[in-house]
């Protein structure tokens, strides 16, 4: 069965040679793998020292590599989605293709339109993917939800505004509203986030791997970054432990430095216990060219079973209880203090920190009403009662 992995972590901590390291073991293991960059500081062609193009190219047998362009892709590919984006636009007439990357998010919409196209395809049996830093790819990770979100909540005040306002919409507001044909392949843009969506959170298909390095900086990042992952609901399942100096160096200089590192990767492996971890030399050369690449399989990942896919937590869900329901969400080193809950007419709302999701109600309990919410042993639980019975309390 296919997979996707994602390798994400903080700048510099050596994702690119991590993820280069998997695909070059996948490769060896006769599968068919797809090394993919979705940073727009692609390094690819660095590690592998080579020029590579808008399309994917062959490294050795059952490798090929891939730096996202997602300008070249929204063109290429993705002509008919800009065309329905474009309708929803003030003053869309006369703009080039280029210029809707300037609308937030349009990159990272198109580069995983993109992966999702070639999951589809079923030419690869591995796609890895070499993430952007932490935020970066948590607003691509992100992003599908956030708009299918968005465009869920206006279809119905779209629909309205058609009928009522279209004559006058583009004098007065300088908007072409979309006409019934128009809002079709919106429909169907709309399903097609959705779908991708469900790709990215889907336990038996994606992984998310945490790439870190033992420093109190990365450490607390890496930390943040896996209860965001978890709080939209992405399936957490590896952490690597970059840049470890060997214990056995003999340099005194080094001394301090491997008991700073001893420190932290403790505190990674506690906070982590429940992920696979690996560690990985901090070698006294940069990782470039294909035998360094190797020389990280043949140290770190040979004989370790890391592509074996891990369910990790679990996805949010509903409990019907004797006086109610109850909303888990699994949310690793979450604080009391960076926690806000609250509930609007269709969602629930949860911000952590600088994030925030919207979690749709089930029809059934458009009528309840929130009258508890407990943080224990990294799990929100939120309880449900029916408006009624919650007056009560």
């Amino acid at each position: 069965m296919s997979r996707i992995y994602i390798f994400t972590g903080k700048g510099g901590v050596g994702k690119t040679s991590v993820a280069a390291a998997h695909a070059v073991l996948s490769s060896g293991e006769g599968k068919r793998t797809l090394l993919v960059s979705t940073d727009m500081a692609h390094n690819l062609g660095d590690v592998f020292e080579r020029k590579l193009g808008k399309e994917p190219v062959r490294q050795q047998e059952n490798l090929d590599l891939y730096e996202i362009d997602p300008n070249y892709v929204m063109e290429q590919d993705f002509r008919d989605i800009l065309s329905c984006i474009g309708k929803m636009l003030p003053d869309s007439s006369g703009k080039n293709m280029e210029d809707f990357g300037m609308v937030p998010g349009m990159e990272e919409l198109f580069s995983l339109l993109k992966i999702a196209d070639i999951w589809d395809s079923g030419v690869y049996e591995r796609i890895i993917v070499d993430c952007a830093p932490t935020g970066e790819t948590l607003s691509l990770l992100k992003f599908p939800e956030l708009l299918s979100w968005y465009m869920e909540k206006l279809f119905p005040l779209g629909k309205v505004a058609m009928r009522v306002l279209s004559p006058v919409s583009k004098r007065l507001f300088q908007l072409e509203l979309p006409n019934r044909q128009a809002m079709s392949d919106i429909e169907r843009m709309y399903l097609k986030l959705i779908r991708l969506q469900e790709l990215l959170k889907d336990r038996n298909t994606t992984s998310i791997r945490l790439v870190a390095m033992p420093e109190k900086m990365v450490v607390e990042e890496t930390k943040r970054n896996y209860m965001y992952m978890n709080l939209y609901n992405f399936n957490v399942d590896g952490l690597y432990i970059n840049r470890v100096i060997p214990e056995n160096i003999g340099n005194p200089f080094f001394d301090e430095w491997l008991n700073i590192q001893k420190k932290y990767i403790a505190q990674l492996k506690e906070s982590f216990a429940e992920l696979p971890v690996c560690c990985i030399p901090w070698y006294e050369e940069e990782v470039r060219g294909v035998k360094a690449v190797e020389r990280i399989c043949e140290d770190a990942l040979s004989g370790k079973e890391v592509f074996r896919s891990a369910i990790q937590g679990g996805r949010e869900q509903f409990e019907q209880v004797e006086d109610g329901y109850i909303l888990t969400v699994f949310m690793p080193n979450a604080q009391k203090e960076d926690l806000e809950v609250y509930q609007t007419e269709t969602d629930v709302a949860i911000r952590l920190g600088n994030y925030k999701r919207n979690i749709p109600l089930p029809n059934t309990l458009k009528s309840y009403l929130i009258t508890s919410a407990r943080l224990e042993e990294g799990k929100l639980r939120l309880s449900f009662r029916q408006e009624s019975d919650a007056g009560t309390q």
